[in-house]
């Protein structure tokens, strides 16, 4: 007996189905730490997830963003397992910076890596004396200096009896990789988060990223070139809208190792180098923002969505570089990072062209 046409293909769609079903996909495979911190010499338990059915090699494997270099691969299983156990030299790795923690499938990177941040003393910045390193509330003749240049300097000017900094391992902060959503009035912008090059500054805007904070708030300030013609900035991230507001916080200047270029985001502050809040703006080129790296804190770097920064570059403004019909950030979502082998490249090479707006710094 022949079977209808509608029911034969019903059981076409469903044979394919149950075959895709059957198939693991690693699309669910993850790495998931029980909490967010953890001290000196504890356990950090973290759950392995991989797809059901998988009966090949589970390894993970640590990479070092400062070398671009994968170290330690060490054999998994999925479950709850202790990193520690998996990992024993990780209290001991040195130089204290960032890793990160990827989950492999028979050798395959996959589902978001672990940003593994040791919990370390603050290389706090101060304003001083380029001479003489002498504190100074004077921005004109003060410069920003981190406590790891000013104390060899002090030192070498027998203005201290020791030349190092003093430096407490506390334990770390591990999560998931996120990579922050943009969606504004005019498109929607991507960034990878860079915790390796300012691990506090962008765990500070995971946070508010989190909370909402970002939330209707308009595109306050654009200077979309300096007088030089060199791209310069836009501006974002004040919930009242006057360039004056903040999150009712302020964090520490941070030393970032990202410098600013087409697509950073990086922070914005006032004269005194420890107002970082939720500002940020977006440098527009290489040319007319490198001034500002050692001064500003770099902390992520678009992956997508350069026609949108220079649609708000391109926006018209008035007085005080204020656009005359704001661009909205409508919202500002989080979303897993892909494993880092799959990431795409940072937007920092995107010719600019845009209108010539006056000269000036970020600030609030």
């Amino acid at each position: 007996m022949n079977t209808p046409r509608a029911p034969r293909l019903l059981l076409i769609l469903l044979a394919l189905l149950t075959a895709l079903l059957a198939t693991p996909s690693t699309a669910i495979a993850q790495l998931t730490p029980e909490r967010l911190y953890f001290g000196v010499g504890q356990r950090v338990p973290v759950q392995i997830d991989v797809p059901e059915g998988f009966v090949g090699e589970v390894t993970l494997h640590l990479y070092d963003p400062a070398t671009k270099e994968w170290t330690h691969k060490v054999p998994a299983a999925s479950g709850r397992v202790d990193l520690t156990s998996l990992l024993p030299h990780l209290w001991e790795i040195k130089p204290r910076t960032v890793t990160y923690a990827q989950l492999e499938l028979d050798g395959v990177p996959t589902g978001a890596p672990l940003v593994l941040q040791p919990l370390v003393t603050p290389n706090r910045a101060v304003l001083a004396e380029p001479t003489t390193m002498n504190l100074t509330e004077d921005p004109r003749t003060g410069e920003v200096v981190f406590e790891d240049k000013r104390i060899p300097a002090l030192h070498a000017q027998g203005k201290r009896e020791s030349g190092l900094r003093e430096v407490t391992f506390s334990g770390f902060r591990i999560y998931v990789d996120q990579e922050i959503v943009m969606n504004t009035s005019m498109g929607q912008i991507v960034y990878r988060l860079r915790p390796d090059a300012a691990p506090n500054t962008a765990y500070n805007f995971l946070h508010l990223t989190q909370g909402g904070f970002y939330t209707n708030i308009i595109f306050h300030r654009i200077v979309a070139k300096l007088p030089n013609g060199n791209p310069f900035v836009i501006q974002v991230g004040d919930l009242s809208g006057t360039g004056s507001g903040g999150p009712g916080y302020m964090i520490d200047l941070e030393d970032s190792s990202l410098p600013h270029d087409f697509g950073v985001l990086s922070m914005a502050r006032d004269s005194n180098p420890d107002t970082n809040g939720s500002q940020v703006f977006v440098a527009l080129s290489r040319d007319g923002t490198s001034f500002l790296d050692g001064r500003y804190t770099a902390f992520a770097e678009a992956v997508e969505g350069a026609s949108v920064i220079q649609k708000i570059a391109a926006v018209p403004v008035g007085p005080e570089d204020r656009p005359i019909d704001p661009p909205m950030l409508q919202s500002c979502t989080t979303r897993d990072a892909p494993p880092i082998q799959d990431r795409l490249p940072a937007l920092s090479k995107v010719e600019q062209q845009v209108p010539v707006q006056p000269i000036g710094e970020p600030d609030r």
